[in-house]
Parts: C-alpha cells; structure tokens; sequence
C-alpha cells in the first residue's frame, strides 16, 4: 500500500511531533493504524516485513504462537478489552541475520470517539538488527482511550532499538501494555519520550533477559498540569551473565508523575542498575520515584540511584553569568537534564528524539 499519510486525513503537524518522518527515503518501512484500520503498510528494505497483524495472520500460519505468548490475556481489565476480534496493530519483523540501520515508521492514530484496541508484534530474527521509531498521537479535539498490547521478540544474536514517542491530548487515556523476551546475546533498547500533555498514561514494561543478554530502558517525561503519568520499566535477569540499566528523567510542571523501576536478579553473575532524577518546576507538581531491587542470588550485581529537586539558583546565576538571559538559562538546564545518552542508537533515532525535546522546551518556561 503506497499512499501518503497527507492523502489518508491525518493531522500531518501531530504525526511530526512524533518523530514521523513522512519521506520515504528516512525509512525502510512504513505502518499507519487509524482507530482500527490499517491504513497504509509497507517495507522498503528486503530484509524487513512491515503490515498489519490480520495481514500477517493470514499469510503465516505460525504468526498465532506468537499472540499472548508473554503477555497474559487476563492481566487485568484492559488486556481483556484488547482480547476482541476488531483488535488491529503492526507486524513488523527483521529477517534472519537482516541489518536493518534505517528505521521503520509505525503511527498508532486515534482519529475518533472511542477506544483504540491494538495489538503488535515484533521479531528481530537470530543474528538481525533492526530499529523502529513509533509514535502515537490523537487528532485535536477526540476523546478516548487508547490499549496497546505489545509483544516483543529478541531471538540469538539479534539487536532491536524501539524509540516510542507519545503526543496525546489531555483528553486521552493510554494504556499500554509490554513485554520483551531478549533470547541469549540479544539487545534491546526501548525509550520512551512523553513531553506533551495527557489526561493519563499508565505503562510498564517487562523484559525477560536470558544469559549473556542486555536490556536498556531510557524514558524522558514531561507531565504539564492536569496530567497523570504511571510510567516504569522492569527487568528480570533470568540468564547468568545479563545485563540491564533503567535511566529515567522526569519533569512536573504542574502534572502528578509516578516513576517505578524494578530489577530482578534471578540468575548468577547478572547485572543491572536503576537511575531515577526528577525535576520539580511547579509549586503544584508532584514526582513519586519508587526503585526496587530484588536479588535472588548472593553474586548479583544490582545498583540505584534516585534524586528529585529543583533548578538551583546558583546554576542559574552561573549562566546568566557566561551572558544568557533567565529564561535561557532555565531553557539550558532543562535541555541538559532532558539528554540522555543512549550508547548503540542509530543517528536517526538520535536526531528525532533531539527534535522532540527541541519542540517541547518552549512549553516548560
């Protein structure tokens, strides 16, 4: 399917804040979900299948296996929900040993009343590497809900960064739903980047790392007044030698944000560490920082740290200083705090999550 996002009536300025592209030559594949109808799919690199999961149901029989295998049906109230016949989302695989650099576009759409029900499944075949930018967003002025359900696949060898970019409205609920199953000496990376208001946000990841494997998740939060983000990350170490990190950044301006992250040690000689910073620019706001680590063997490596606060005077002073004005200064260090350097991130990746902090700084002064 081949047609442009501009001819489908989408709003292209809220596809744009979520990192989408809509140039073909930035991508090697291309996913559009509106409410619950795929719109437009399609793969631009011969080693990546890019449609949607009816499609994908219908030309691989084994597809199925892949449904609720590390997600549970019956989780709670809104798995249910997604459990229905109109469920609808991506699929979107690397082939075996496939380098997929330039990554594929996938846009979840809530374009009207309602709930979003979407289920996707992703596979980075044995020895593959392959990157994904999705963003999510709703068009002005709809209420509704959206439940993603999404199971993610990390076979031997093979590497998946996700870059998730969220850019609701406040009159949104969102309601994701995760897990990743990283198989021996794969990688995934996951960030996560929400700048702009949302009435709520309630998500919380779960990787399972096998040996000698790695899981990263990087998230930068951003809640304005009215908005309620439930948003954490977990990881169970369960293969000798893996490894995990958890980097959060978070920041009210007003909105109520409770930051969780969970390591599991459930294997010998595994590592992980836990950083959570919250920053407070609002008398109003609130950031609730809950780190947990369980080890469940004596040679576990397991590390945290967790630090809220506010911009301090002095560091404002000292680039006023160097000759910015106030609002500049508060703009650099809301800027720096925001960075999070992401090692093994491709450019492209990189430079979209850089542009959406860049579109996000003038509603923080």
């Amino acid at each position: 399917m081949s047609e442009e996002y501009g001819e489908l009536g989408v709003d292209k300025e809220r596809l744009k804040e979520v990192g989408i592209e809509l140039d073909s030559s930035k991508r090697s594949g291309t996913f559009l979900l509106e409410d619950q109808d795929a719109k437009t799919f399609a793969s631009f690199f011969e080693g990546v299948e890019v449609m949607s999961i009816k499609q994908a149901m219908e030309k691989y029989d084994w597809v199925k296996d892949y449904f609720w295998k590390i997600l549970k049906k019956d989780q709670d109230e809104y798995t249910k929900m997604a459990d229905s016949e109109d469920v609808n989302g991506y699929f979107i695989r690397s082939l075996p040993g496939a380098k997929v650099e330039i990554p594929v576009e996938a846009c979840l759409y809530l374009k009207k009343v309602g709930k979003q029900r979407v289920h996707n499944i992703v596979i980075a075949e044995e020895g593959s590497e392959l990157n994904i930018i999705s963003g999510c967003t709703s068009h002005p002025g709809v209420a509704g809900m959206h439940i993603g359900i999404s199971e993610f696949f990390v076979k031997k060898n093979a590497k998946l960064s996700f870059t998730m970019i969220h850019s609701w409205d406040t009159t949104i609920e969102v309601r994701p739903r995760t897990a990743i199953k990283v198989e021996e000496g794969g990688t995934f990376i996951s960030n996560y980047i929400l700048l702009n208001p949302v009435k709520l946000v309630q998500t919380y990841p779960t990787a399972y790392v096998e040996k000698d494997a790695t899981a990263i998740f990087n998230s930068v939060i951003v809640a304005l007044e009215g908005s309620v983000i439930d948003s954490g990350s977990r990881a169970v170490l369960m293969g000798e030698n893996s490894r995990a990190e958890i980097i959060s950044r978070t920041i009210s301006k007003g909105g109520k944000i409770i930051a969780r992250g969970h390591i599991v040690g459930d294997a010998p000689e595994v590592k992980g560490h836990l950083e959570c910073k919250g920053l407070m620019l609002s008398e109003n706001g609130l950031i609730d920082a809950i780190p947990e680590l369980e080890a469940r063997y004596p040679n576990v490596e397991l590390s945290h740290e967790a630090a809220i606060g506010k911009i301090a005077e002095e560091e404002i002073f000292y680039l006023m200083s160097r000759g910015l004005s106030r609002d500049e200064a508060v703009s650099a260090i809301v800027r720096g705090f925001m960075e999070i350097e992401i090692k093994g991130l491709p450019e492209a990746l990189q430079e979209a999550i850089r542009r959406t902090i860049e579109m996000a700084e003038k509603d923080l002064l």
